[in-house]
């Protein structure tokens, strides 16, 4: 089939608003050229599952879509419409299963030598749909606030040497009650600019007690998804002929309902944490890996204006056979190797906020937990400088904001 000849019922199975706004661009989308419509349709079909800036993104695309004239459709989609496909992509079901068809269109672009072509067309749509539609800025500016070396005693290395050439390095910092602080001030934050999804907490272990209007994501709470997941990923690799890209498509497209959990009362926040463990790398194993993941995920898709991460001692690398065991023993935590990954994850952390609209205007403060080190970032410190003076967080967060 052909998009020309899509109709309105073809997207009963989709979710109920997703369905709405397939009904609602079905002009639009019956003129878009094969090789490009599908893409848009996986994301079209996850709409009900989406963050709220997410689906701002995607109304905004479809209807800069329909603003365009005909000859417009041409020039902005002309190097998709080059690419010749197989029958068979042709005839396959991309309206219900678009993620798949995507999956199907990259290895036949590759085997077919077109993935250049397509490449050069989705980079040339890219930037005229950037220039198109303007970044929204954020209700208020970003906070970004990553904690790193739980459960480390001493460590006599400099820490956040990739960020002090941005901001003002602390050396003399009270730490008690430190994370209260953070915490609290969070919570203060939240009741000034309640934002839905605005304002998160990625804890790499157990969350400690905070505000229930943030949104909160740890790796503790997720510890039955993660072993339901792990025995399907030992019963999977034991399979004849199961690779890692077979296993990695499987996992794609597993649901809640494949572990036994209800999308109830957040199927949102219940998707991205699916997400999290079946399209993560090593998040299902690592706490390190999962709370940089999801700062990363966070930051991508919801692009809140607060977010602290807290990072929790990994296990210690073991063989992968025993990292996948079904019946682990207590893990061997390695708490200066974990410092050392959190310490550069918070540099990314730092980073990919900096990606996001009105990163000029942001703020950021990692902190060795339990010790009097800090570096904040934010436009009205200076950069590349220390202070000795003796102040808690919770009066340093308050200096940044």
């Amino acid at each position: 089939m052909r998009p020309s000849e899509l109709r309105s019922e073809q997207f009963n199975r989709y979710p109920p608003q997703a369905r709405k706004l397939s009904t609602e661009n079905l002009r639009v989308l019956r003129i878009l050229p094969l090789s490009f419509l599908p893409n848009l349709l996986r994301e079209i079909i996850d709409y009900d599952f989406k963050f709220p800036a997410e689906r701002k993104a995607l109304e905004k695309e479809l209807a800069n879509l329909n603003s365009l004239s005909a000859e417009q459709v041409g020039e902005w989609f002309g190097g998709f419409a080059q690419i010749s496909l197989s029958s068979q992509l042709e005839h396959s079901d991309w309206v219900d299963s678009p993620a798949q068809f995507v999956e199907q269109l990259s290895a036949f672009l590759w085997s077919t030598h077109q993935i250049d072509a397509f490449r050069a067309a989705a980079t040339e749509y890219g930037e005229r749909l950037q220039t198109a539609i303007a970044p929204e800025k954020p209700a208020i500016p970003r906070l970004g606030i990553t904690v790193i070396g739980q459960g480390v005693a001493t460590y006599d290395e400099p820490l956040f040497r990739k960020l002090r050439p941005h901001g003002v390095y602390f050396s003399r910092l009270t730490p008690e009650n430190g994370l209260k602080l953070l915490l609290d001030g969070l919570a203060a934050r939240v009741k000034a600019h309640p934002l839905a999804y605005g304002h998160w907490y990625i804890d790499g272990g157990q969350a400690v007690p905070h505000d229930v209007a943030l949104t909160c994501v740890s790796y503790g709470a997720l510890e039955p998804m993660r072993a339901s997941l792990l025995r399907k990923i030992q019963q999977e690799t034991e399979k004849p002929g199961m690779g890692p890209e077979a296993l990695r498509s499987q996992l794609a497209h597993m649901r809640s309902e494949d572990f036994g959990m209800s999308t109830e009362p957040d199927p949102v926040l219940d998707r991205f944490q699916l997400k999290l463990l079946t399209e993560g790398s090593g998040t299902q194993i690592f706490a390190t890996s999962f709370a940089q993941w999801a700062a990363r995920e966070a930051l991508r898709r919801a692009q809140p204006v607060t977010l602290l991460v807290r990072f929790a001692p990994r296990q210690r690398q073991k063989p992968m056979n025993e990292l996948l065991s079904v019946n682990p023993a207590a893990p061997e935590l390695d708490f200066i190797g974990s410092l050392i990954d959190a310490d550069m994850g918070a540099y990314y952390n730092w980073l990919n906020q900096q990606r996001l609209p009105a990163a000029e205007q942001a703020s950021f403060l990692v902190w060795f937990e339990g010790h009097g080190q800090a570096l904040a970032i934010g436009p009205s410190l200076p950069r590349n400088t220390e202070s000795t003076a003796v102040t808690d967080l919770g009066k340093l967060l308050s200096w940044i904001l």
